[in-house]
């Protein structure tokens, strides 16, 4: 679980803990509920069950910091209030009952934070063995102050700052063959983003197995793969690219040829140039995979499309789709509708 502490008023000890928290000069306290509740009120129509909620304490230990937000069908109505009509009041309770698994919180970071954005889920499990580093925060949305704290718990606690209801799970050592079927355990859907080409085939026959789907953003050329193993149960695994491929095959490869194995996943012909150009130096002149701010945050947003359509029910096939945000600002070229109006 994510590291925040809600203390409801119902519960009378939790009273005496929150006037220690209140009591003590080193915690920051934040209480906006007054302007919370006026606004609403404002709402249209006004939802009487929704008012008649008390507010509730948040306690964040990382921040040393303690807030007062309004209770859980208030803070929802209002927080998501925007969302409508775009999202409907009856699709966004639908979609709090989704569980959505997450593996890899680098472009995942920007997949969890968007979904909870929205209110897409109302349980996300966030795997990641690895630390914050330096090199990360080209694209990871965090600071300097999250530096040698896991991807996950970083990922976790920003969701907890936007949402402290959202339930948070926290898998800190990644996912292995021995813990991963605890992770996919009642999901409904397992975005994959992680390095490891390893990581991905085990996340793909596991899920398959058990007839979840796996949707995948890749950020050169903005691809995006949808594989719906819960419809598809005898799908090859990453379209058939890699044919049965296992991760036994996988044991005795170098660096460079699982580099070159992931290349191929992602069409060589098809790679952007400057990718083309990389690619060989992955292992020598390069640490990994090249990515940008710009592309990671624009996985977000197409992932979190993809999670829309399956939450309503809408037509997502599986197959892989092209979103070159690039390619597309250079040629103003709409790709369904042909050249833009000027």
């Amino acid at each position: 679980m994510s590291e925040h502490r809600v203390f409801d008023p119902s519960e009378h000890e939790h009273d005496s803990i929150v006037r220690g928290l209140i009591d003590d000069p080193a915690i920051g306290v934040v209480d906006t509920t007054p302007d919370q509740l006026a606004s609403l009120r404002g709402l249209l129509p006004a939802i009487a069950g929704d008012l008649a909620e008390e507010p509730r304490w948040v306690y964040y230990p990382w921040r040393r910091s303690l807030v007062r937000v309004l209770g859980p069908r208030g803070f929802d109505r209002l927080r998501l209030d925007r969302n409508r009509n775009k999202i409907t009041t009856e699709e966004q309770a639908r979609f709090r009952g989704l569980r959505v698994g997450i593996v890899g919180l680098s472009v995942g970071h920007a997949v969890a934070h968007t979904l909870a954005l929205e209110g897409l889920c109302g349980e996300l499990r966030l795997a990641d063995f690895d630390e914050l580093d330096l090199s990360n925060l080209n694209r990871v949305p965090t600071s300097v102050l999250d530096l040698g704290v896991n991807k996950a718990v970083v990922a976790a606690r920003r969701i907890s700052e936007l949402d402290p209801y959202l339930n948070v799970q926290v898998f800190a050592n990644g996912v292995t063959a021995e813990t991963l079927g605890g992770f996919l355990d009642g999901l409904d859907l397992v975005v994959e983003e992680c390095d490891s080409i390893d990581t991905k085939l085990l996340v793909r026959h596991h899920a398959r197995a058990r007839g979840i789907p796996v949707v995948m953003e890749t950020s050169d050329g903005g691809v995006l793969d949808i594989e719906r193993f819960d419809l598809e149960p005898d799908r090859p695994v990453f379209h058939g690219l890699l044919g049965e491929m296992d991760t036994a095959d996988l044991a005795d490869m170098t660096i460079e040829q699982k580099s070159t194995i992931a290349a191929t996943l992602l069409e060589p012909s098809k790679l952007t140039p400057r990718m083309i150009a990389s690619v060989p130096e992955i292992g020598r002149t390069l640490s990994t995979w090249p990515q940008l701010g710009g592309d990671v945050a624009l996985g977000g947003a197409a992932v979190t499309a993809a999670v829309r359509a399956f939450g309503r029910g809408e037509p997502l096939p599986s197959g892989r789709r092209r979103i070159d945000l690039d390619g597309l600002v250079r040629t103003g070229l709409d790709p369904a509708a042909g050249p833009a109006n000027v």
